[in-house]
């Protein structure tokens, strides 16, 4: 039995949204609601500029994209979460190199290093529930 895309995109969204959460919680302690969802939908993100650039970029600049990508969700979600709503999820305020206390450097440098496995992690899993055909990839 095929799924559908609607059906492998959604088990490709909770992977990425409870994949987060465990590893919040290994490095933290706990994790929030809002950021399973902003996992889930990073990583199908993370598809997404795979799919547009991966056969132009590296995997690095693919990782440096994403990177990027991840650090400006993390601020808009915190901005409407911490700051907005005042639940307080996160507050990188004392961390060297932050805006607003929604992002810093620490963390930008950890969404970049996290990109390489969830960009292999995402491809194997179109791979294994569409039938899609792994790319090759470029280091440099």
């Amino acid at each position: 039995m095929a799924l559908s895309p609607i059906q492998a995109y959604s088990i490709i969204f909770f992977t990425g949204g409870f994949l987060y959460c465990g590893i919040e919680i290994l490095y933290r302690g706990y994790s929030h609601i809002s950021m399973f969802f902003t996992a889930g939908v990073c990583f199908l993100l993370i598809g997404v500029i795979e799919h547009l650039f991966h056969s132009q970029l590296s995997l690095l600049l693919q990782m440096l994209m994403c990177g990027l990508m991840i650090t400006a969700i993390e601020y808009l979600v915190g901005v409407v979460v911490n700051r907005q709503l005042h639940l307080n999820v996160w507050d990188y305020t004392g961390r060297t190199f932050n805006l607003h206390g929604q992002i810093c450097l620490l963390n930008s440098s950890l969404w970049f290093l996290l990109s390489g496995p969830a960009i292999l992690l995402f491809d194997f899993m179109r791979h294994m529930l569409l039938g899609i055909p792994l790319p090759h990839y470029r280091i440099f």
